[in-house]
């Protein structure tokens, strides 16, 4: 019997002949031995569960010839995850998950689980590539075989032997060796924007997954090679980088002010180089307070490398003589920057009036020595404040008024530069600076185009786009009642505790306080954003206890697993049309141009921010019936 390995991230690992002939008291206490804090329901879980499968893998050897070279796999931790699927079997030409409840029925939670076991081993372990991968519920108090929902089969444990028989294609390569698939650097999970800038703090670098390199990968060769070519001609650069939501724009621009060779390549000061040549600037206050908890997490100064653009306009713009340290300024969501109204409104008692954002950080860049690159990071459709509708052509405006517009060459992608038509500012036209893959959402490609069709009012194309997302682990649920969408969550991520799952809600809906969602002003002006993103179940302001509310200002930029997005009235479906009459409505005097598209815009930025998915809450109200029916028809699944 094969001896247990302290090293390895499981708790029983055999061929099948070892394990249908294993005590089952062995087993148990091999599992115990892996997880000494096993709760005595988990313990009477394996008690239940442990000679059941044992009894299925002894049926599987008898009806197959090559079963005695499949492996049983046990509560298999996920590496650089936390996860622990119950059971993996290496078989002929696939591989078969198992995820054990001790109950006749299987939750939608818990299909929901294991459909993302499946999937993460599809996207992220190397040796699961061109393998089949299935997911199996075993509600062990069941009997037969139940259902095929959402891609995962659901089967009392009677009938595992036939189900995984039927699951194994023909197949001409050797069965899957559990030495290669326990290989701890076989599983690369994609982080979340929270764990990629920990890991980039803490180390400098990031784990390379290979779908997310190539989508982004280009895009930081481009940039460095600008960057560089503008330290040797001494010439300044404005860098126009544009992406789909989720496509890993917030991700280069942190690459690149932590690229190393920065500090080979800034001039001198009195006083000596730099110590920051590159900062990442962010108009998005919960953005920039995340990226800052965690540098501080990560034992690196607070705002060396990320600063809000506010108190950056601030610090330079009371005097010309003020000259920033650094030679790269990244500028996060660029088409929002503020016009000069906003500026003006802001920033007037300091000295600021009269400029817009652009027009300030391209005269900051031209008081920095010899050369100087700035990279504004562009998303579409996601102006959601006052002041943010102006767009690119702010910044041809910034560049071709600064007064010696020769000096800079503009590098975008076609889509972009088209703000420059006919501008006298020498451009060069670069693909690779257009990121139009999302990698947020693992392996789901449509989650944005289901978003537009959604808030253009096509239910036919978006009950497609549903269908697809449904099937590579995307997972769109809705229900009227606010404690069915908690206990969904909290069940779907109770054995996940590096997830991270919260409400959001729209800032201009008045209705949702009656149901205990407080998204009001006073509720949320004070929460804390870095604990709510960074802390898990143990810290108190954690976004896991599903109490306290983000709105679109506190969701726009960052991510989650899961959101639990509160419907409001300020987004309404009213005789086939959107209505926003019932939102909550702007303060007397503030300039908005469209309210109608800010409201659009506040949800797409609700609806994008779950990498599994959303769960939808739409509070029983008359007035939100009709927009109930209109997400279930397109594509949300009623819990």
């Amino acid at each position: 019997m094969t001896e247990p390995d302290p090293l390895a991230p499981h708790g029983w690992r055999s061929s099948f002949p070892e394990f249908g002939k294993a005590a089952a008291r062995v087993v148990r206490a091999r599992l115990q031995d892996f997880i000494p804090d096993a709760s005595p329901q988990q313990v009477r879980a394996w008690d239940d569960s442990i000679p059941k499968l044992q009894t299925e893998v002894r049926e599987v050897i008898e009806g197959e010839s090559d079963a005695g070279r499949y492996t049983a796999i046990l509560e298999y931790e996920l590496p650089l995850d936390a996860r622990r699927p119950d059971v993996i079997l290496l078989v002929r030409g696939a591989i078969v998950v198992l995820e054990l409840k001790g109950k006749s029925l299987a939750a939608q939670a818990d299909v929901d689980q294991a459909a993302a076991y499946a999937r993460d081993l599809r996207g992220y372990h190397r040796s699961c590539a061109g393998r089949d991968v299935h997911a199996i519920v075993v509600p062990t108090a069941a009997r037969g075989y139940l259902e095929a929902r959402s891609g995962v089969h659901v089967a009392g444990p009677d009938a595992l032997d036939a189900l995984v028989r039927r699951l194994q294609p023909p197949w001409p390569r050797d069965v899957l060796e559990a030495e290669e698939f326990l290989r701890s650097d076989a599983y690369c999970p994609l982080p979340t924007l929270v764990q990629a800038a920990r890991e980039l703090f803490r180390s400098g670098k990031l784990r390379r997954i290979e779908r997310a390199s190539a989508a982004t990968e280009p895009a930081v060769e481009e940039i460095a090679g600008i960057v560089h070519e503008a330290a040797a001609t001494r010439t300044r650069r404005l860098v126009l980088l544009t992406g789909v939501p989720g496509s890993g724009k917030t991700l280069v621009g942190l690459r690149i002010v932590h690229a190393h060779f920065l500090d080979d390549l800034a001039v001198p000061r009195p006083g000596g180089k730099p110590s920051a040549p590159a900062v990442f600037l962010s108009g998005n206050g919960p953005l920039v307070e995340v990226l800052q908890y965690e540098l501080r997490e990560a034992g690196g100064g607070g705002q060396t490398f990320v600063r809000d653009v506010k108190s950056y306009v601030r610090q330079f713009s009371r005097g010309r003589s003020r000259i920033p340290p650094e030679h790269v300024l990244v500028f996060d969501e660029a088409q929002r920057a503020w016009d000069r109204d906003r500026v003006e409104e802001k920033h007037s008692h300091e000295g600021a009036q009269g400029k817009s954002e652009p027009e300030h950080f391209v005269e900051f860049a031209m008081r920095i020595p010899e050369w100087c690159v700035v990279v504004g990071l562009i998303g579409g459709g996601q102006e959601i404040n006052v002041g943010e509708e102006a767009g690119l052509v702010q910044w041809r405006q910034a560049v071709e008024g600064c007064g010696n517009s020769a000096e800079w060459i503009v590098h975008g992608p076609a889509g972009a530069l088209a703000a420059f038509d006919g501008s006298p500012v020498a451009c060069r036209t670069s693909p690779r600076l257009d990121l139009d893959t999302e990698i947020r959402f693992h392996l789901s490609r449509d989650v944005d185009a289901w978003v537009e069709r959604l808030l253009a009012g096509d239910a036919d194309a978006c009950r497609e786009l549903a269908g697809r997302l449904e099937s590579e682990g995307y997972h769109l649920r809705l229900t009227r009642d606010d404690a069915i969408a908690r206990k969904y969550l909290q069940d779907r991520y109770r054995e996940s505790p590096l997830s991270r799952f919260g409400v959001l809600a729209s800032s201009r809906d008045k209705d949702l306080i009656r149901f205990g969602i407080a998204n009001d002003y006073t509720a949320t002006r004070n929460l804390r954003y870095g604990p709510w993103y960074g802390e898990g179940v143990e810290g108190p302001f954690s976004c896991r206890h599903l109490r306290d509310v983000v709105t679109e200002f506190g969701a726009q930029g960052l991510e989650l697993d899961a959101v639990l997005l509160a419907w409001g009235t300020d987004l309404v479906r009213e005789d086939g049309n959107w209505s926003t009459v019932r939102a909550r409505g702007y303060k007397r005097g503030t300039k908005v141009k469209n309210p109608f598209q800010l409201r659009l815009n506040a949800y797409r930025v609700l609806l994008t921010r779950g990498r599994d998915g959303t769960v939808v809450y739409v509070p029983p109200l008359e007035v939100l019936d009709e927009t109930a029916t209109y997400l279930e028809t397109c594509g949300f699944y009623r819990l």
